[in-house]
């Protein structure tokens, strides 16, 4: 059987009711930046995943997530939660997969990391939030995620380690959740071991590209995935909090290199955009509550106080 999902399934319904109430929740100034240039949609969609339904991809998704979840609980925090998700789907709004049932959620892990799951599901940890300053930071790191769905990076790779004859079988006799499909579970269970080997790099490389364009698509100042990529790389290589992002990505100053050839002058004219650094620093760091300060005791009367008194 599959695993329940209770807790990032509530967090996509929450994300959806919470973006159709506020649905320009960036204050977003669109510009004329056309993703349909850049990233050529339905194109690059490749034969390697074209028979996998996108059901079938949101259900192997939902067991992939399950397992990260299952690695360290949810920050326990539903405001720092809606948060994540209000930004997370905004963005996803402007991507060409707006109807997957995209959910995120804030790991309570010290890692620094984030992954993303088939169909829409992203899980980024407390330790990479922590490093972060301002929303645009935060949006250009889901972006990155987002990627990675919109291309099907995880459905190819995770295809790849779990066998081309999975997935065939996968799609002649279609997935059943909860009849613990032999190919379904192995096919997820693949995809779940991938996270510990990381994407190609020309995987990562893509994401970062794209994720910079979604962000300002989105009215986000778009230098915010660079700058969070900066402040990784000044961190001690030797934590080991660190260890599987290195691991599993390619070397920070090459992503750096590239952005910075990819966003020289083009992006320029988006860097007044909104970082909406006070709401990020509000709901995430909100000011402790001021304690009213006690009020001394009135001094209390005994006999003695009163007759000296009388005297003087």
């Amino acid at each position: 059987m599959m695993k329940p999902f209770h807790s990032l399934a509530l967090l996509g319904i929450t994300s959806f009711l919470l973006t159709t109430c506020d649905i320009a929740y960036a204050q977003i100034n669109f510009r004329n930046l056309d993703l349909n240039k850049v990233f050529k949609t339905a194109q690059d969609a490749k034969d390697a995943t074209a028979e996998i339904s996108e059901q079938n991809e949101i259900l192997i998704g939902q067991e992939i997530a399950s397992n990260l979840l299952g690695l360290a609980p949810l920050v326990n925090d539903q405001k720092t939660q809606e948060y994540v998700n209000r930004v997370g789907r905004w963005l996803a709004l402007q991507t060409e997969r707006p109807d997957l049932p995209w959910a995120f959620a804030v790991l309570d892990s010290d890692e620094v990391n984030a992954f993303a799951a088939p169909g829409g599901f992203i899980v980024i940890t407390k330790g990479l939030l922590s490093h972060m300053r301002n929303e645009a930071e935060l949006a250009g790191v889901l972006a990155h995620e987002i990627v990675h769905v919109l291309k099907k990076h995880h459905l190819n790779a995770t295809k790849k380690a779990g066998g081309m004859n999975l997935a065939k079988d996968l799609v002649s006799i279609g997935i059943d959740a909860k009849g613990g499909n032999p190919a379904f579970l192995k096919l997820a269970s693949a995809g779940t071991e991938l996270y510990t080997r990381g994407l190609d790099k020309g995987d990562e490389f893509e994401a970062d590209r794209l994720a910079v364009v979604i962000a300002a698509r989105a009215g986000y100042e778009p230098f915010g995935l660079p700058t969070v990529l900066q402040a990784i790389q000044a961190m001690n290589a030797k934590d080991e909090n660190l260890s599987l992002m290195f691991e599993t990505h390619p070397p920070v100053s090459d992503r750096l290199s590239m952005l910075e050839k990819v966003m020289t002058s083009s992006f320029d004219r988006f860097e007044n955009q909104a970082d909406l650094s006070s709401r990020f620093i509000a709901t995430l760091y909100p000011p402790a509550p001021q304690v009213p300060a006690k009020k001394s005791a009135p001094e209390k009367k005994t006999k003695n106080n009163s007759a000296a008194k009388e005297k003087n």
